[in-house]
């Protein structure tokens, strides 16, 4: 039974990304090692490392004046990297879900952090609108996808100070307008590679700003002087986003990923809209993640939820049980799910919806 994969992270990676890199564990780049096995420093991965910053560069169109930098830590490193690097006084943060709320948090310890607008009232069901951002603000930031709750930002904001994105798990789902952010950041594990490495482009005018010290590990300065190899980095994870990158180049780039993406969320919102069994979480389209699809049963199906998830997995569905702060139903929908996978949940949730 071929099996269907909906977890929201660690996630799918495209075919052509594992077996380009199994190649690479039996013998990288024709060095007669595995990637597991080299040094960082070693003229193959070093190759390595510069292609997969240039393919990053080509693909979003980020402008000059900014730099691509890989390090350890997950997103959540950079909860305390960001206020740390760029925070004198004051920071502003949209609070849209889990992860913004951790960001929100760590960065009330190096000044005051503004929460300029939340979607908690509703369990984060909905994208605050009409908020204002202090003009005194060291920076404003958002979330632009939230995998727990199914929200996402669609738009590139336009505000007036320095704008920080995490885009972990919508990153290279659409285009974006990188010169109208100073610094985006996220978890790699979700629509670029494996667990393990985290990417950071960052505008370099706007380091340097800050009174405090930082620790030498810990400052966005010392990864970019070093390219990425101030310590050594996420070598497998590194690769494995190498070859995601030249796969979404190979298909056309992020412009045709959002069309595809379009058209897969689409299938599914249409089936939970139609269905007489689920829910959609999030009530306004415009709202609406196209990477996190999360729906629940109606209250007046409520008690099949278990069955129906167990239904699901038998058919091949995995990972699609929502997180515990939503229930339900969540089907994660990143770039390398193909459109047939989603027409496979479809059928299923049709099939099970013609029994009861």
């Amino acid at each position: 039974m071929k099996k269907h994969n909906f977890y929201a992270g660690p996630s799918i990676l495209p075919q052509y990304t594992l077996e380009k890199t199994i190649e690479g564990i039996r013998d990288f780049a024709g060095s007669g090692l595995s990637i597991l096995e080299i040094s960082h420093r070693s003229k193959e991965f070093v190759a390595c490392m510069n292609d997969t910053i240039a393919l990053f560069k080509e693909l979003l169109e980020i402008p000059a004046g900014y730099q691509v930098i890989f390090l350890g830590g997950g997103a959540s490193m950079q909860f305390c990297m960001v206020p740390m690097n760029l925070m004198n006084k004051k920071s502003a943060y949209l609070v849209t879900g889990e992860w913004a709320s951790k960001a929100f948090k760590e960065a009330k310890f190096f000044g005051e952090a503004v929460e300029v607008a939340s979607s908690k009232d509703k369990n984060f069901s909905y994208i605050p609108k009409n908020y204002s951002v202090p003009s005194d603000a060291d920076y404003f930031h958002i979330t632009t996808n939230n995998t727990i709750f199914g929200t996402e930002l669609k738009k590139d904001p336009d505000v007036k100070v320095p704008l920080v994105a995490d885009m972990s798990s919508d990153i290279f789902s659409r285009p974006i307008d990188v010169s109208k952010y100073s610094l985006i950041y996220g978890g790699a594990q979700k629509n670029l590679a494996p667990a393990g490495v985290t990417f950071i482009i960052i505008k370099e005018d706007v380091l340097g700003k800050v009174e405090r010290p930082i620790p030498t590990i810990l400052d966005y300065r010392t990864h970019i002087k070093g390219e990425s190899m101030f310590n050594t980095p996420p070598v497998f994870a590194v690769f494995a986003a190498q070859q995601t990158l030249r796969w979404l180049k190979d298909l056309g780039g992020v412009k045709v990923m959002q069309k595809k993406n379009i058209e897969k969320a689409k299938i599914l919102y249409d089936e939970i809209d139609r269905n007489k069994l689920f829910v959609p979480t999030v009530t306004d389209p415009e709202d609406r993640s196209i990477m996190n699809i999360c729906f629940v049963m109606t209250d007046q199906y409520k008690e099949l939820e278990k069955e129906f998830a167990d239904f699901a997995k038998s058919k091949g569905m995995l990972g699609i049980e929502g997180h515990r702060s939503v229930g339900g139903f969540r089907a994660s929908t990143y770039n390398a799910l193909p459109k047939e996978s989603v027409e496979a949940l479809v059928n299923v949730m049709k099939e099970f919806e013609a029994k009861k």
